[in-house]
């Protein structure tokens, strides 16, 4: 019994060795590609001032609110669920160059390829959060949560990055070709505007409104809009009276079936 348990135990800290090299090479790719930098830390910039200077003018939540007030927290969570795009076409770019071919080939565990390019994601993601809440303040917006609230919810905001990215990893891995990565976008799309990042569904068609308080991403963004202590809009359907606890529902439930997926997915390359 001893040998098995130590078997497991060797086995588990090179899983963890080898999913560490990867989050190693992938964050020095990233700090070798200044032009992939200045557009994961330019797009935050321009969505800001696009929705919020050009679009919000003509905005209104209801309530008298500020729309700088409502539609940032939705900013901060729909960065985060376009994010995955990233992740997909990058999988598949490493897919064509054959790198993932060498990986395999490799005296590695299997989970590490995949868990390795998670955690990577998830620490490009904190980067693109962190711009994205300075020039919040730049502009004006504020937290009125307490300390551990505005945490707490920027730790919701990292969990829907996290779950999304088994998706990214899935449908990197199973399209042909980086050209039809890129026609992930269509996916990518409605599933982050067809939401309540930059209007209630209260304010949309009642079909469309459904749609939106059932996206992940809208759960999200009223749930940290509550922590950050701003006024609310939601409305009273129970999915939306219930965002904080959806708000960790959706990325478990993304995560349980996706991570899986993409695992399972990884093995059968070349098969």
């Amino acid at each position: 019994m001893s040998t098995v348990i130590n078997g497991d135990e060797r086995r588990l800290y090179w899983a963890f060795v080898d999913c560490g090299t990867i989050v190693r090479r992938e964050l020095g790719h990233l700090a070798k590609q200044p032009s992939m930098i200045a557009w994961q830390l330019g797009f935050p910039i321009v969505s800001v001032l696009l929705y919020v200077y050009v679009f919000g003018s003509a905005m209104d939540v209801g309530e008298g609110q500020d729309y700088t007030t409502f539609v940032m927290p939705g900013m901060f969570a729909m960065t985060m669920a376009f994010g995955f795009m990233n992740t997909a076409v990058a999988v598949t770019v490493e897919k064509d160059r054959g790198v993932i071919d060498r990986f395999r080939s490799m005296p590695m565990a299997r989970s590490a390829v995949v868990a390795g390019r998670g955690v990577a994601d998830v620490l490009h993601a904190g980067v693109d959060l962190a711009v994205m809440a300075l020039i919040a303040l730049v502009i004006g917006w504020r937290s009125d949560g307490s300390l551990v609230e505005t945490v707490y919810a920027f730790l919701l905001l990292l969990l829907l990055r996290f779950a999304l990215i088994w998706i990214g990893v899935y449908l990197g891995l199973l399209v042909p070709n980086q050209e039809a990565a890129g026609n992930l976008f269509a996916v990518a799309f409605p599933f982050g505007m067809i939401s309540s990042v930059f209007t209630p569904p209260s304010l949309m068609p009642d079909w469309l409104g459904a749609i939106a308080m059932w996206n992940p991403v809208s759960s999200t963004a009223t749930a940290v809009r509550e922590l950050f202590g701003l006024p609310s809009t939601a409305g009273d359907s129970w999915i939306e009276q219930h965002a904080l606890l959806m708000s960790v529902v959706w990325p478990l439930v993304i995560t349980a079936v996706f991570l899986p997926l993409a695992v399972r997915r990884y093995q059968a390359l070349g098969k």
